[in-house]
């Protein structure tokens, strides 16, 4: 990645105004209209067949948490992203079967790495430009959390069997069952340090779901991790401060409804995205 490009984003000296102004606010939040939450397309290619299935998991998430999402097209250029994102008061980026382009980091793409999805990246990383800028709050979700760390000068494991030859299982061997239906997701333990989901999950540990063969290395510029898995992959970051709602997961909340954690983590997503409203 272009170290300018993150030195030249002005978004730094905004952030620290931020808490003060929401430590004072303490209007019932009830009584406020739906925040709009933008969720971009998972890929090109399921944008362009229209295909809603998975996409449709993220937008009862967000629903059932009180907010209105507004989907946002991989086709749209830079320009007209911004345009749309200054109507909106939280973003959140989905999963995806790409992999982020490793030469963001400055590496070379392993045999096991998917093809990426430049539209979405474009996409990923013009959103979260506006975000920090403005201060408005983003959970970032599987391929979302590898994004949001690139993006802010982070790196990746290519592929978690090959560099780290763990006996944890992170991802179903196949996607399908003989019968035709998904296969169930993986699951398996997560450990909270100190943070935002240590809060909200009231627990050490939670069992998680998982869907995936990348994920964070080293952390980006700001970020902390905050949640491993018990091999030691990487499975939560947060932005370091108060002066912004930012998390990253690399399990699948909008795959486990039932779920007090998942339930409260799209809650969360919902009342910082309020907070940003008035905010603005």
């Amino acid at each position: 990645m272009e170290t300018n490009r993150l030195e030249s984003l002005s978004y730094w000296p905004l952030l620290a105004v931020q808490r003060n102004a929401r430590m004072a606010y303490s209007m019932d939040e009830h009584s406020l209209s739906r925040p709009r939450i933008g969720l971009p397309w998972r890929t090109a290619a399921e944008e362009a067949a229209n295909r809603r299935s998975k996409m449709d998991n993220y937008v009862r998430s967000v629903e059932r948490a009180g907010a209105e999402v507004v989907l946002l097209s991989l086709a749209s250029d830079r320009e007209t992203l911004q345009r749309e994102a200054a109507y909106l008061d939280a973003f959140l980026l989905p999963g995806s079967p790409a992999d982020v382009d490793p030469a963001h980091f400055g590496a070379s793409r392993h045999p096991a790495a998917e093809d990426p999805d430049h539209a979405r990246e474009r996409t990923d990383f013009t959103l979260l430009e506006h975000a920090l800028v403005t201060g408005k709050p983003v959970l970032a979700i599987c391929y979302g959390i590898q994004s949001l760390n690139v993006f802010l000068g982070g790196t990746l494991i290519q592929d978690i069997p090959a560099e780290v030859g763990t006996q944890v299982i992170h991802s179903p061997a196949d996607d399908y069952l003989p019968d035709g239906s998904e296969a169930p997701d993986a699951m398996h333990g997560a450990s909270f340090a100190q943070g935002r989901l240590r809060a909200i999950s009231r627990a050490p540990q939670a069992e998680v779901n998982s869907w995936h063969h990348q994920s964070v290395l080293d952390p980006g510029q700001n970020l902390l991790i905050t949640a491993h898995a018990p091999d030691g992959v990487v499975e939560a970051v947060e932005w370091t401060d108060d002066s912004n709602w930012i998390v990253g997961v690399q399990w699948h909340p909008e795959r486990m409804p039932g779920d007090a954690l998942a339930q409260a983590l799209f809650r969360e997503l919902v009342a910082n995205a309020r907070l940003a409203k008035v905010e603005k």
